[in-house]
């Protein structure tokens, strides 16, 4: 199931990720109203406002680890890319050395590698 969800386009996994919310805090709401009669009205309206603050923690951490591991793994990725480009280049510069048939594959392969998405 999680690979299944990350591999969704965003708009996908935007949708599924807000109806998959928007079902259960429905259904949250539900049980809760059918619970809330008489004395157990009293109880839920006395405990709801003490219950903002530590969830409004909680999504905040949550929200700040998931910006952390998302800027993680973009500084990965442009780390591998600049590798990448690096070596690219160092072949460039190395071709030189080499006889003109095989400086020509060289040139040929890189000219390929460049034109891949």
């Amino acid at each position: 199931m999680g690979d299944g969800l990350l591999n969704l386009p965003v708009l996908s996994m935007a949708v599924a990720v807000f109806g998959a919310t928007y079902l259960i805090t429905g259904g949250i709401y539900l049980l809760v109203t059918k619970l809330a009669v008489n004395e157990r009205a009293k109880a839920f309206k006395a405990v709801s406002p003490g219950m903002l603050p530590p969830l409004g923690i909680l999504f905040a951490l949550l929200v700040s680890f998931i910006a952390v591991e998302v800027w993680s793994n973009f500084d990965k990725a442009k780390a591998a890319v600049a590798t990448e480009a690096s070596a690219l280049r160092a072949v460039v510069l190395l071709a030189g050395a080499f006889p003109d048939g095989q400086k020509a594959r060289i040139y040929t392969l890189i000219a390929v590698i460049s034109r891949t998405p």
